[in-house]
């Protein structure tokens, strides 16, 4: 029996079963028809001129780039080839690199030392008005379709940053609101609930695999790690939310990229695989042949 046909026939016998598909069409128009993603916001991912940057992204349906350092060309050259484009930007952490540190350095908490920046105080007026104010705007107004916004989820270690965190969420909301464009975020299986109405799509790290920094080696999530993480994804899904995962494989590590983009696809999440730095860009891109609990295996 072929793979297309076999995907059908399961298809088929869950919804006779009464199983409602796990993915939900994107509430958002421009997020319609993505069938591929990428994190590429690893280092030396915007070396080279334009042309050399959509060569690489080839084939991606949503991208996401770091909103700081991609210009506007590196944008519009990604849209000329239909794909989406969002920027990253970290909402939770203070990073040294970046132009709006010495405006932010004041609302630094403690150290996060596996990546050498700050958590931030997000509880603070004035970061959540640089933030959403001066930083965001800055960004869009470079051509991308909506912003990404990474360590939201920090609030689940800093409970008390948590009800900062959702009025900067929701002020970014209100933002990209206006402009039509789109908001994402990622990871937070207990916290994000509490922003959820404000976003358009949701990305999982480490749905399947991922890397341990206590030992430096990258290993498989465990059966109850990848539950939760499935649990999360069709959660999300139900709420009309496009989903995608993130997984972390040794480069090479065919087998395992493979799993991960088959267990994203069974729990109806749109896959991508790199290594722990996202430098690696895979070609062709990881693709789902069908989305939903018929799909594959979600053990």
């Amino acid at each position: 029996m072929t793979r297309p046909l076999a995907a059908g026939l399961a298809l088929v016998a869950a919804i006779a079963a009464g199983v409602a598909p796990a993915s939900a069409t994107p509430v958002h128009p421009k997020l319609r028809g993505v069938d591929t993603f990428a994190l590429a916001i690893g280092d030396g991912v915007l070396d080279g001129p334009p042309p050399r940057l959509a060569g690489r992204l080839a084939g991606y349906d949503l991208v996401v780039l770091d909103g700081q350092e991609a210009t506007a060309a590196d944008v519009r050259a990604l849209r000329r080839r239909g794909a989406r484009v969002l920027a990253y930007l970290s909402v939770g952490t203070i990073e040294r690199p970046r132009p709006w540190f010495p405006a932010a350095r004041r609302y630094r908490l403690e150290l996060w030392q596996q990546w050498g920046e700050w958590y931030a105080d997000t509880s603070a007026p004035g970061f959540r008005r640089l933030i959403a104010r001066r930083v965001a705007p800055a960004m869009l107004r470079k051509g991308f379709h909506g912003l990404f916004l990474d360590n939201a989820d920090m609030v689940e270690a800093h409970p008390r940053q948590a009800r900062g965190m959702r009025a900067l969420v929701a002020q970014l909301g209100r933002l990209v609101q206006r402009r039509r464009a789109v908001l994402a975020a990622q990871n937070g299986d207990r916290s994000v609930g509490r922003i959820a109405r404000h976003l358009h799509a949701w990305n999982r790290e480490d749905a399947s695999f991922t890397f341990d920094g206590s030992n430096e080696a990258y290993r498989a999530a465990t059966p109850a790690e990848r539950r939760e993480a499935t649990t999360a994804l069709r959660r999300m899904a139900r709420r009309g939310i496009l989903t995608t995962t993130t997984d972390y494989t040794v480069a090479g590590d065919g087998g395992a990229a493979a799993a991960a983009s088959r267990r994203a696809c069974a729990a109806g999440a749109v896959p991508y695989v790199s290594d722990v730095d996202l430098r690696r860009i895979p070609q062709p891109p990881p693709r789902c042949a069908e989305r939903g609990p018929a799909a594959g295996d979600l053990g």
